[in-house]
């Protein structure tokens, strides 16, 4: 295998320098020494991701700018534009990719794995990576209405009744508003959208075929009419049906340019097809004066039978299922409407991408990650969606290797000790036991991570910690991150804990012992980088100096809580970070991201929160103001065009770090102690504009929880009520801007605070 090796890399050498290229072996050699010695470079999965996206990045580019004639998504029209801010020079790009707008909002229904995904403008994807369908008016003067080059439309989330995305157009008297949501019957789950224009002039409403999605090119190679005259066929596989016919079709091949140009030309064809990929096809629909036009189109999204030509049968919905998927959550009752709604919204987020494996995403991210899963997985228990977060660790075990590895990606250290971590707060929350099963998974699981750690006998600054491994948590090239080795430490102890459940003494007292020295390298470490540095601060890596790589060491703060909430290397660290890293007043990080990032703000925000430090609150209100007018986040946020600017447009790690920010508003353990804190975070302009306000039943180690707090006569009653698993734990009272209370164990579940002035 090694001689096969070398033989490969001498004839990719050799053909590489005859036709004048660099020596790519020489090239990744070079590049790994930006990092630490690693076994793994880069995980396979991020390069064959990275792959897709620039490879179309760069049929973007032989696509979009000799064609800017065409009617492209929001995102081409804003980053192509030379007067705009989010205008992006494209002089030495090979690929050109949506660097500006990463936004969109998926809509769905529980327990179904289509997720439609609509853009900022109404632009409609129905099924994954697929092309288009978008909506224009035209009227009689040939003014259009095109609502991806209209710099302002009010676009909002229906969640009240179903999961639908609104919009809304309007210019020079014409208005376009169009309801994307999915319904399933029990044969058919469908992509509907639901239109309604209206014009001051005669002119067509237009409903568009597109070869593009968010992203860029998707394309159409054939588009047939259906034969009774009320849709499309497209690429020989999906429907879009029409509730009634249109007065004209016109389809268009890319040599002829877009549909939109060519809309009143004469033609009679009714397919087409288009070797470049580049198909599109319009439905006009007449406009009277003033006379609403009301149009459904429906994309069935699967099927038990071929409903390729089409299916126009009247089907008999089945109920919403949203009330019983959301019946299970904690609920929360505060004046402050943009952050209950977001909360809301956060709950719906969840539950749309946890399906059936978790998703960090609808569409770039919409694949398996331990590290989304974990944490999205962490915030299911504590919105109390118990069985559904107890579906989604079952699948767990099918991606632990013989070694006792979980692995989504190769060279990640963190995945054992996150997926042990869980395992332990799911025996807390449930107040059960793990199934036999598990038992093994969990030895093979806490032996991996010992014998994964490098030799602690010699005085490097990684001595006893977890081997280089690149993060994808964007820390940087390969190194020692601090991060893999707190969710190690935590691992371990989850282990030990568990092993006690199964009653196995001896393993339990092995893994805490493992724990204890892995914590023991972590401190001789950071003592040798307080030494170089001289601050009491803690990096990425012991290689590393201070840099935004180092809030993934705020881990051991949040959520881990292995150190005290004062722990002076932990506030160093927040205090560089808000100093150094704040734009916006998000927390901005420069690697990779190169954008404001709302969970990782989200976990400055906890560690403040868990020491009585009330910035906690700016930055809840900074990623609250940036969050879409859908109320979701992209994975990072351009600082200028507040648009999307990596990752999935609409990050369900994000939501899940704002459901769990305001869960610790108003609860949070202290195991070590057993200790239940309430109020923490509850500000007073809660309760000083609503006299009542309520959060529960939430889930916690000690059990079920609901909390309220009155406004009354001058008087603040806080009350709760426990539905504890054994002992009720010691109560505490940390409301801001009042002293700590601690609750007599034989008092009554209520409290009542006499401030002077409420």
């Amino acid at each position: 295998m090694k001689l096969t090796n070398i033989l490969l890399s001498y004839m990719i050498k050799k053909v590489a320098r005859s036709h004048g290229f660099l020596d790519p072996a020489k090239v990744m050699a070079q590049l790994s020494r930006f990092g630490q010695p690693s076994e793994i470079m880069v995980p396979t999965e991020l390069l064959r991701s990275g792959a897709l996206l620039h490879a179309r990045g760069l049929i973007n580019s032989q696509a979009i700018q000799h064609n800017l004639d065409w009617i492209w998504p929001y995102w081409v029209n804003r980053q192509f534009d030379p007067e705009d801010k989010s205008f992006v020079p494209r002089a030495f790009s090979a690929t050109h990719i949506n660097l500006t707008h990463r936004n969109w909002t998926a809509v769905g229904l529980p327990d179904k794995a289509h997720t439609p995904i609509a853009d900022p403008r109404g632009l409609i994807t129905p099924l994954w990576d697929s092309w288009s369908i978008d909506f224009w008016i035209l009227d009689a003067d040939k003014d259009g209405l095109y609502p991806s080059k209209i710099k302002t439309v009010k676009q909002e989330l229906q969640w009240k009744k179903d999961l639908s995305v609104i919009t809304h157009s309007q210019e020079r008297g014409k208005h376009l508003i169009s309801r994307a949501h999915v319904e399933a019957d029990q044969q058919q789950t469908f992509c509907t959208i639901d239109l309604r224009a209206i014009s001051q002039k005669n002119g067509w409403l237009i409903i568009s075929l597109r070869p593009y999605n968010p992203e860029g090119i998707s394309f159409i190679n054939t588009i047939e009419q259906l034969t009774q005259n009320q849709g499309w066929l497209v690429n020989n596989k999906t429907s879009v049906l029409l509730s009634e016919p249109p007065q004209k079709y016109q389809m268009s091949e890319y040599l002829q340019g877009d549909v939109a140009n060519t809309l009143f030309m004469p033609s009679s064809i009714n397919k087409i097809s288009c070797q470049v990929g580049m198909a599109t096809a319009a439905a006009l629909f007449d406009l009277k004066t003033n006379i609403p036009k009301e149009v459904t189109v429906r994309i069935p999204l699967k099927s038990k039978k071929n409903t390729q030509k089409g299916d126009q049968k009247t089907t008999v919905l089945i109920d919403d299922p949203w009330d019983k998927a959301l019946a299970p959550t904690c609920q929360i009752n505060i004046p402050d409407e943009r952050f209950q709604n977001l909360f809301e919204i956060g709950l719906r987020t969840l539950v749309l991408h946890t399906a059936d494996e978790v998703f960090a995403g609808p569409y770039t991210y919409k694949r398996f990650w331990f590290r989304d899963a974990v944490l999205i997985t962490h915030a299911l228990l504590y919105a109390g969606l118990k069985e559904r977060a107890s579906a989604v660790i079952e699948k767990f075990i099918k991606y632990q290797k013989p070694s006792g590895y979980f692995a989504s990606q190769e060279g990640e250290w963190d995945s054992n000790g996150q997926v042990l971590w869980l395992l332990k707060h799911y025996v807390e929350i449930t107040n059960e036991n793990l199934p036999s099963r598990w038992k093994n998974v969990i030895l093979k699981a806490g032996r991996w991570i010992i014998k994964k750690r490098s030799t602690d006998n010699n005085k490097t600054p990684h001595a006893g910690l977890l081997p280089s491994g690149f993060s994808a948590e964007h820390l940087g090239p390969s190194d020692y991150y601090y991060w893999d080795n707190f969710w190690s430490v935590a691992g371990l102890n989850a282990a030990a804990f568990l092993m006690q459940k199964f009653n196995e003494p001896d393993w339990a007292e092995r893994f805490h012992t493992e724990s204890a020295s892995l914590t023991d390298s972590i401190d001789k470490s950071l003592a040798q980088v307080r030494e170089r540095l001289g601050q009491e601060h803690i990096p990425a890596s012991p290689y590393r100096r201070m840099d935004s790589g180092a809030i993934g060491s705020l881990a051991a703060g949040y959520p881990l809580q292995l150190w005290a909430g004062d722990d002076p290397r932990l506030l160093g660290t927040v205090e560089y970070l808000i100093n150094n890293c704040l734009i916006k007043g998000g927390f901005f990080h420069d690697m990779s991201h190169s954008g404001i990032n709302p969970y990782l703000t989200l976990h400055i925000a906890q560690v403040l929160l868990r020491n009585g430090d009330m910035r906690f609150y700016d930055l809840m209100d900074a990623i609250a103001q940036l969050a879409s007018p859908t109320g979701q986040w992209p994975e990072a946020i351009h600082p200028s065009t507040k648009g999307g600017c990596m990752g999935d447009g609409q990050h369900v790690w994000a939501a899940s770090e704002w459901i769990l920010m305001m869960r610790n508003c108003f609860l949070r353990e202290d195991r070590d102690n057993h200790v239940l804190i309430l109020c923490p975070g509850v500000l007073p302009y809660w309760y000083a504009k609503q006299n009542h306000i309520s959060f529960g039943p939430a889930p916690t180690a000690f059990g079920d929880v609901s909390l309220s707090i009155t406004s009354h006569s001058g008087e603040l009653i806080i009350e709760w009520n426990g539905h504890w698993h054994r002992e009720s734990p010691l109560i505490e009272i940390h409301l801001p801007g009042f002293d700590p209370i601690t609750v007599p164990m034989d008092s009554a579940p209520r409290y009542v605070i006499k401030p002077k002035n409420i």
